[in-house]
């Protein structure tokens, strides 16, 4: 693991970093999030009885169209040409939960995981936002990088995966 910042300068001052002379490569980033819940908020998801709409789809929607604007809503985030951004939403009756992953793809000199991660935090908000009137105690956890391919650092993947 590095041990240096890429985003502060040598005065310590914030940058946005120089990809310039890096390679365009594919990039890939995938990552994911969980929105834990009451059963009975689960159970209305899943029978599409929230009175605001289909939750799982607007969900992705938004995820998607979060990612697309990552570099306005991060500072210092380079905007990148996605090539793929697709969330997908898991019901969890076990874990009376929605499990969220986004897979983003791009060819660039930057990497794509801050757009991955902004998708699946955007889709976890909207579905707390859509299913809130009958479920506060809904909690947004775990959201965090499953795996990144491709650049100058390699690759990775979770180790608990």
């Amino acid at each position: 693991m590095s041990d240096q910042l890429t985003h502060l300068d040598e005065h310590g001052a914030a940058r946005m970093v120089d990809v310039g002379a890096k390679p365009d490569t594919e990039r890939v980033a995938i990552a994911g999030g969980t929105v834990y819940m009451q059963p009975e908020t689960l159970r209305l998801i899943r029978d599409g009885a929230i009175k605001k709409g289909d939750v799982l789809t607007i969900a992705r929607i938004a995820g998607v169209m979060a990612a697309k604007r990552t570099s306005e809503l991060i500072p210092l985030c380079h905007p990148l040409p996605l090539t793929h951004l697709d969330v997908e939403t898991i019901l969890d009756d076990e874990a009376n939960a929605v499990r969220i992953t986004a897979t983003a793809r791009t060819v660039g000199k930057t990497g794509v995981e801050m757009e991955a991660l902004t998708a699946v935090s955007v889709a976890a908000l909207t579905i707390y936002d859509m299913a809130k009137a009958v479920d506060r105690e809904m909690r947004l956890s775990d959201i965090r990088l499953l795996e990144k391919r491709g650049g100058q650092r390699g690759d990775y993947i979770a180790s608990d995966k």
